[in-house]
């Protein structure tokens, strides 16, 4: 039986919200999709403090670069920093392609880091790929409580 695997999604478009969980309810392998929309709240959740007391360690992260109130980098930043996040692979979804946006990324402890296409058949088939890779080839690491 296969495991669902938690997946936190932070971007501030619904669309692309919206879109994600709906490639990410395709997929062969199940999941359930937590969404935040800015940066702060990512850390929230992650660090489950306040209304994310409750919420469940992610197996993978989806991260926008271009959040409002604590932007992607930071996030990144502060999640490889600590020592129970650290191991949670953190991946930047984004519509930069700037190269410096991408060394940057990999820098502060990105696992992967993909362009969002800018149209929605490379959008859905990018997402498929990605829960491909995270959920069936990638061996992620077990959950400590």
């Amino acid at each position: 039986m296969t495991k669902i695997k938690e997946v936190l999604l932070v971007d501030d478009n619904p669309a692309d919200i919206d879109l994600t969980r709906d490639a990410l309810s395709r997929s062969a392998c199940p999941s359930n999709v937590h969404a935040v929309t800015d940066g702060i709240e990512a850390i929230a959740f992650l660090q489950r403090k306040g209304k994310y007391m409750n919420a469940v360690r992610p197996d993978v992260v989806f991260l926008d670069l271009n959040l409002p109130g604590k932007d992607g980098r930071a996030v990144l930043a502060e999640a490889k920093s600590d020592p129970e996040l650290r191991k949670i692979p953190i991946v930047i979804f984004s519509t930069s392609s700037a190269h410096k946006d991408i060394h940057s990324s990999y820098e502060l402890g990105a696992n992967c880091y993909v362009t969002k296409p800018g149209n929605l058949q490379g959008f859905v088939s990018t997402i498929s790929s990605l829960a491909n890779f995270w959920f069936s080839c990638a061996t992620l690491p077990g959950k400590e409580d």
